[in-house]
């Protein structure tokens, strides 16, 4: 019998066996090119659980030759680091060394400060990882030294030819023909929501237990029952997701209501909950400011109650939402902001604006309309237009009054 877990025996050796993840280490992906250039920056890997980060930062170390360290956040302290430093000044290695830190999330500020300097000093090459947004939860100083690397979900095709394998590997070790269909194979990584090594661990019970072949029925039994058949028409749920936001953006209250259904009858609430959310501000936005309210209580009522009955307020926000008037202005206005961010504009903030001194600035209540005219964006940005007013009526009166409190001579309120 044996006793290693299939997942274990199973763990990607090479670039071309990682399931999915084409934008990294596909033919074109950027970690397939670093590592073939001879290039291994500090790097932070974040994404979903089971998508491949650990198998893809010991197949680093393995291509690059370098010493191989493994700690996890959860449970290592700063002394770890400290070994781990120590072992690599001990060490006579021309390849260097790489520690490979699990959910870095878990460490402190002062636990990652601790690593800069031999980041920097060339001591350690650092792979981090996060199933979190490193953005949020790693220190900034850390990540100015590292490259930032989204791993994705699979989708449910990514993980067959793994699953595929694993049931070919146990009939080599069982001297059975057992046999799975495609379709099988892709409702059990549908209803694990891609996560590979969990998919793995069901068909090996599967496998067990099953005769001649290896049924839905028995794949059904086994898999997480809070998933269970999602999407049993398509490849994963993000496709049911999609399909409810493009309804509702599409003024369908009729297609959105089906899709919202759909989504629920495989008891994933909080995806659902956290898509009307995004739709009310992405896609109904400044034409009815209301609805990111409505979303909200729909979605604290729905979490609250829970299903079934949580499908009704998740019904009144999807009907609210599909039947409202819609803008994506604050959507775009953001996003042209975040280009001109990237193309490095915009550094300094104006010197009025500035805290403590806050020299120059003039103090807005103080002014008739509440306003007065001074420039807000940095000096290289002046003029620079980023919302821009649709044509629906609540963000036509806003235009009203913008137009009109500019258009009106800067006076101070007279004093009291």
């Amino acid at each position: 019998m044996i006793q290693k877990p299939l997942a274990d025996r199973m763990r990607p050796t090479a670039l071309d066996e990682i399931a999915g993840q084409a934008h990294l280490v596909g033919k074109n992906g950027i970690i397939r090119r670093l590592i073939e250039g001879g290039r291994i920056p500090n790097m932070v890997f974040f994404g979903p659980p089971g998508t491949g980060k650990t198998t893809l930062a010991n197949i680093i170390a393995k291509a690059s030759n370098m010493q191989l360290y493994r700690l996890n956040a959860t449970t290592a302290s700063l002394s770890d680091v400290k070994e781990v430093i120590a072992a690599a000044d001990n060490m006579f290695s021309e390849n260097g060394t790489l520690l490979y830190l699990d959910e870095i999330q878990y460490f402190n500020k002062k636990q990652q400060q601790s690593l800069l300097e031999f980041m920097e000093n060339g001591k350690i090459t650092l792979i981090a990882s996060t199933t979190e947004n490193p953005y949020y939860c790693v220190y900034n100083a850390l990540l100015s030294r590292s490259s930032v690397f989204e791993f994705k979900s699979l989708t449910a095709s990514d993980c067959v030819p793994t699953l595929r394998r694993a049931v070919e590997l146990l009939n080599s070790d069982f001297g059975t023909k057992k046999t799975v269909s495609d379709e099988v194979l892709r409702r059990l990584a549908a209803s694990a929501g891609g996560d590979v090594r969990m998919s793995i661990g069901v068909i090996e019970n599967a496998f067990y237990i099953s005769d001649d072949e290896i049924t839905e029925d028995t794949v059904a039994s086994l898999a997480p029952s809070v998933v269970g058949h999602y999407d049993r028409d398509g490849d994963v749920h993000y496709d049911l997701l999609s399909a409810l936001q493009k309804s509702i953006r599409g003024s369908d209250p009729d297609a959105a209501v089906f899709y919202l259904a759909k989504i629920l009858a495989t008891g994933d609430l909080l995806s659902a909950c956290r898509r009307i959310l995004v739709i009310a501000n992405e896609d109904i936005g400044c034409a009815y400011p209301l609805a990111a309210v409505i979303a909200h209580a729909c979605t604290e009522s729905a979490k609250a109650v829970g299903l079934p009955e949580g499908a009704i307020p998740l019904a009144n926000a999807v009907c609210i939402l599909a039947t409202a008037p819609k803008s994506s202005t604050a959507h775009d206005a953001y996003f042209a902001a975040r280009a001109d961010i990237e193309r490095g504009l915009g550094i300094e903030i104006p010197e009025h604006l500035q805290s403590p001194l806050f020299k120059g600035y003039r103090y807005p209540h103080e002014y008739v309309n509440d306003y007065v005219e001074q420039e807000y964006l940095p000096s290289d940005l002046k003029g620079r237009r980023y919302y821009e007013f649709g044509t629906n009526k609540t963000e036509q009166a806003a235009r009203a009054y913008y137009e009109l409190i500019r258009s009106t001579p800067s006076k101070r309120k007279p004093k009291s």
